[in-house]
């Protein structure tokens, strides 16, 4: 019987400001066809969200966190805003906004849950939300730089990275492009814009290894990898790879095993719960009777960790710990 030891440090949450939660959603992704598509992603209603609260959500995943036989706990994602020139939040510009309070709160609450907070670095206290986040258990700091505007390469943020670093804090940040909103700065999912705070020492995570888009008149996959042979503390985490929009992507980051201790297990729920992830998309790399038989696994935990073994990874993958990497190293 296979062990329950997986961390997913992939997963998303969201809200719309009910309960007090201070979340928001803008009004451009709130109209689209996104919104409903995530909302049945999470297993909820909007009706019932207004009724219970945005912690629903939370609720939600942790309970079917619960009934998954492989994986044991998920870091829960907030996501901070656009900063203004003032230095503070920015609301016109922001499509989503989960503050580091809410997705704090309610993952206390939850064994199998655990806290990823997210800072603008541009904010006016940044590093005071920093030590905030860190007191409150935060275990990692997650960007979309696409959507926050933020530049990982970008000068100024250099005392940011340096308390990071002296904070034991990873930097979970997406490299490549993004369509998960309505709008995006796709250059700002540059892998080669990780150089600064890795220079730093900041424990860096490449959510999806740069599985997609170009920057720099080449694949923004080449440029990851061209990071991890200068970088020991380069990661990457391997969610969203069995998406439609990432077909092979899987299989060519494998290909590359001096890199399978540095890859980090996540799921970037909800969207493996969506049509963008489907089985039958695998046709030609695994048999009928496999994909039958993963399809049918109701878990959609279990159902991941199925398709990517099917896909080839390891054992060893899935047991790396997320959270000794900064102590320089996995187990």
């Amino acid at each position: 019987m296979e062990e329950k030891n997986i961390i997913d440090i992939h997963c998303h949450t969201a809200g719309i400001g009910a309960g007090g939660s201070g979340c928001f959603i803008s009004k451009e992704l709130r109209d689209s066809w996104k919104y409903r598509t995530y909302l049945r992603a999470f297993g909820v209603t909007e009706k019932e969200i207004l009724r219970d609260g945005d912690e629903l959500i939370i609720q939600r995943l942790s309970a079917t966190l619960a009934e998954s036989k492989r994986v044991a706990a998920a870091v829960v994602l907030a996501m901070d805003g656009v900063a203004g020139e003032n230095g503070e939040l920015d609301s016109a510009r922001t499509e989503m906004y989960i503050p580091n309070e809410f997705v704090a709160a309610q993952t206390a609450r939850h064994s199998n849950l655990l806290f990823g907070a997210s800072i603008n670095p541009y904010r006016r206290d940044a590093i005071e939300r920093l030590e905030r986040a860190k007191a409150d258990g935060a275990v990692l700091i997650k960007w979309l730089p696409s959507i926050q505007r933020i530049d990982p390469a970008d000068l100024r943020l250099i005392p940011f990275y340096r308390r990071m670093e002296e904070l034991g804090l990873p930097l979970l940040t997406h490299t490549g492009e993004e369509s998960s909103f309505t709008w995006t700065r796709n250059e700002l999912g540059d892998p080669e814009r990780l150089r600064l705070p890795l220079q730093q020492g900041v424990q860096v995570i490449a959510a999806h290894a740069g599985s997609n888009g170009r920057n720099g008149g080449e694949a923004n996959h080449p440029r990851f990898l061209r990071l991890c042979g200068e970088f020991p503390n380069l990661y990457a985490d391997i969610s969203a790879l069995t998406q439609i929009n990432r077909l092979g992507h899987l299989s060519r980051l494998l290909k590359h095993r001096e890199l399978h201790s540095r890859l980090l297990y996540g799921t970037d729920m909800p969207l493996l719960n969506t049509a963008i992830v489907l089985t039958p998309a695998f046709v030609f790399r695994l048999p009928p009777a496999k994909l039958i038989a993963i399809s049918r696994i109701a878990n959609p935990w279990d159902r991941d960790v199925a398709l990517k073994e099917a896909l080839g990874v390891t054992g060893g993958i899935l047991a790396n710990d997320p959270f000794s990497i900064s102590k320089g190293g996995t187990r």
